[in-house]
């Protein structure tokens, strides 16, 4: 999502719970246990996005601050143009164990017409 939206020029931001252990952010800029972060190339210094965590360097009020948020805490990403974005789930019992669906290798009968393009002028 990150990418896809700096491609298309909007601002990705991320709504991150400052109240998740590990989650290091200026509690300054906390509103109700939760904290709004811009995380474009231009206001996040050395990005980092992993499967663990996200992690940046940027200004808050013209200090410099290096942001650690655990992925657990990340509750959405959103672009600031449209708004619109991705709320992820914090179900963590249900995200522990997930079982694969079975395949099966009957073959698969293609019942869809074929594609068609018109051109127009």
């Amino acid at each position: 999502m990150h990418e896809w939206m700096g491609d298309n020029t909007h601002t990705p931001h991320i709504v991150v719970d400052a109240s998740v252990d590990g989650v290091s952010v200026p509690v300054e800029h906390v509103k109700d246990g939760k904290i709004i972060l811009n995380i474009s190339e231009s206001a996040a210094h050395n990005l980092k996005l992993t499967n663990d965590a996200v992690s940046f360097r940027a200004r808050f009020g013209g200090v410099p601050f290096d942001v650690w948020a655990p992925m657990q805490s990340v509750l959405g990403i959103y672009a600031r143009e449209t708004g619109q974005g991705m709320i992820f789930s914090q179900d963590t019992e249900a995200a522990e164990h997930v079982e694969p669906p079975e395949l099966h290798n009957d073959p698969i009968e293609e019942t869809r017409s074929r594609p068609h393009l018109t051109l127009v002028k």
